[in-house]
Parts: structure tokens; C-alpha cells; sequence
């Protein structure tokens, strides 16, 4: 049996198809008899328009795309979860793509994006969260957003105009380093992230200027970046407790790194929280399940994504919209962390 195009169905009802496209979509008003032929025709062929087809008629093909760097990070699904709650109530479906972190897959997905005529594209972590991003980098990305409206969420590309959503990092750890120091911790150390990415940076700068304002010390040799893994977390404690002056409290850039850290305590038979309190960063689901559950603060992931398709969808529109749209964290005071007793 030949298969019923949107043609087909016009050239039945003799109409254009364009009033096809109206009654599919309704996006205009039709007249009550002609809208009644139309989709006296479609039911009588079972007709359900394909991707294809809705393309040609409404200039879109419902996939957003996003990009993201690690799949295995239980933050980025975390925030792809709420991206697609939002989309699919605005009937969107998306195209997924993990590139490990490297730019030269942000650009084949980039490009592989355009080919595929994506409604618009979210970005995650990569090149976005670099201190010194290349400026042919932000350049490609550039172009691509010229094309295809996009959104950067919690990362920016210096002087691109490129719109983001964010969570304030910043306020998000002054959050968790005065939280330590409200329970009484004077000594405190930071492990994990790298150097060269600018989520470690806008970390270690909230963190020394809290610790600087309650009048405490910076020790240099208590902050040790290195990645964003649990393994790091783990070695990075090992060296803090080997140390004869050891800090009593430690924040760790994200929550791996403080799983990392819970693990090595327990490994050298340090309590967590009677001998030291650890505080993670972004919440993910695994924080309430390890013992002892971990103190850390939310970046509203769910929330993230559902603001980031929101505002997409917004620049798809072409609505007017702002250049930076900002969450604020919420601190989660669970187990490994306690007041001190002197």
C-alpha cells in the first residue's frame, strides 16, 4: 500500500498544503468544513505525519540537541533528565551526544548537528569550562550559534554573546566553607579539580576569600587539585592525612572527589565526621546513599536543565531574552559533617 503524504492528503481535499500543515499543527484558523474533510481524509488513511514530514511543514525538526562531556558523571544525566522533563511537554525529542571531553568531538557533534537540523543545541562542560579557552574554539562555537539557536549551561565562552544558564559555583561554595566554619572548623583543605578548568578556579577563589574574611588562614599545602574522580578524591585524602598538620574539615570540588575522600579515611581509619568533616559539591543521587551521607551543595540539576530548555526554546522562538540566566545553590546538611566538641 502506498504510503499518504501531506501531498496527498491536499490534493484529496483540494486544498493547499499549507491548510494541511494548519490542521496538523494548528497553528491558524481553518474553516469548520474544510478542517472536517482534512482529517475526515487522515482517519480514513490511519495518517500520523513523519519527522520528515513535519520538518517541510513547520521549518523544525522537534530534536534539541545536547552536548555534554561525561556520561558516567552522575550530574550531567542528572541534568539531562530535567532538560527532557521540559522538552517533552513541548513535544521535543533529543539528540545526545558524549564527547569524553574532547573539543574535536564537540566539533564533529557540532557539525554532525547542523547536517542533522537540530531545533537548537545545549552545551555542556568541554571547551565551555576552560580558564583560557582557544579563540578559534569560541570561534567554531560561535558560528554554530549564529546558525542554530543555543544555550551554554554552566560555562561561558569569553565575549561570545552566547546565552547561559548557570548555578552560582561561587556563592555555592561559600555555602559549604561557611558551613564548616559555623560548626567550628578553623583548619580547613580543598582537594580535587583541574587547574585548568575554570569551575576548579571559581571554586578555589570562593573558598580562599571566605576563609580570608572569618580571619583564618589559607594554607596553601592543603589544597590540592587534581581531577574531578573519585581515584582523585582517594589520593588526594591520602595525602592530607599523611601529613602531620592535617586540616580537621576538607571541601572537595564536586562530590566524587568527597566519595574518593570518605573512602580514604575509612581506609586509614579516620572517622568521618568525629575525626574530619568532608563537604561535596553538586548533590548527586549517590550522596545520600554512601555512608556517612554526604554534606554537600546542590546545584538544582533537574532544575538546570528544565531552565535550559526553557530559555531555549525561548531563543527558538525569537523572544526576547536575557544573556545569563543564574540558580541558586542550596546547601544539604547530611551526616559527614558535625559541630566540633571541644
Amino acid at each position: 500500500m502506498k504510503q499518504i503524504t501531506v501531498y496527498d492528503i491536499a490534493k484529496e481535499a483540494k486544498v493547499s498544503v499549507a491548510t494541511v500543515s494548519r490542521v496538523l499543527n494548528d497553528t491558524a484558523p481553518v474553516r469548520a468544513s474544510t478542517r472536517e474533510k482534512i482529517e475526515a481524509i487522515m482517519q480514513k488513511y490511519q495518517f500520523q505525519p513523519n519527522a520528515n514530514a513535519r520538518s517541510l511543514l513547520k521549518k523544525e525538526t522537534g530534536i534539541i540537541g545536547i552536548i555534554l562531556p561525561d556520561i558516567t558523571n552522575p550530574f550531567f544525566p542528572e541534568v539531562f533528565s530535567g532538560a527532557e522533563q521540559e522538552g517533552r511537554e513541548s513535544g521535543h525529542t533529543f539528540f545526545l551526544c558524549n564527547t569524553t571531553g574532547l573539543h574535536d568531538k564537540e566539533s564533529e557533534f557540532l557539525t554532525i548537528m547542523q547536517e542533522k537540523r537540530v531545533d537548537g543545541i545545549l552545551f555542556m562542560g568541554g571547551r565551555i569550562n576552560l580558564k583560557d579557552c582557544h579563540p578559534a574554539l569560541i570561534q567554531e562555537v560561535v558560528e554554530h550559534s549564529q546558525k542554530i539557536p543555543m544555550v551554554l549551561v554552566n560555562g561561558n565562552l569569553k565575549d561570545s554573546g552566547i546565552t547561559r544558564v548557570v548555578t552560582d559555583e561561587y556563592a555555592g561554595t561559600v555555602l559549604g566553607v561557611k558551613h564548616l566554619i559555623e560548626i567550628g572548623h578553623t583548619k580547613i583543605g580543598f582537594i580535587g579539580g583541574e587547574s585548568h578548568m575554570s569551575t576548579t578556579a571559581v571554586k578555589l577563589r570562593a573558598f580562599k576569600k571566605t576563609l580570608k574574611d572569618a580571619g583564618l588562614a589559607v594554607r596553601e599545602d592543603w589544597i590540592l587539585p587534581d581531577s574531578f574522580s573519585v581515584e582523585s578524591g582517594r589520593t588526594q585524602m591520602e595525602v592530607l592525612l599523611n601529613r602531620k598538620d592535617r586540616p580537621t574539615a576538607v571541601c572537595c570540588v564536586n562530590d566524587f572527589t568527597a566519595i574518593g575522600a570518605i573512602k580514604a579515611a575509612v581506609e586509614q581509619g579516620v572517622r568521618v565526621p568525629e575525626d574530619i568533616s568532608i563537604v561535596g559539591f553538586d548533590d548527586i543521587p549517590l550522596a545520600h546513599h554512601v555512608i556517612p551521607e554526604l554534606t554537600t551543595v546542590s546545584q538544582q540539576a533537574n532544575q538546570l536543565g528544565r531552565t535550559a530548555v526553557k530559555v531555549l526554546r525561548e531563543l527558538m522562538n525569537k523572544e526576547k531574552i536575557k544573556k545569563i540566566y543564574s540558580l541558586e545553590p542550596e546547601l544539604i546538611v547530611r551526616q559527614s559533617t558535625r559541630l566540633i566538641i571541644e
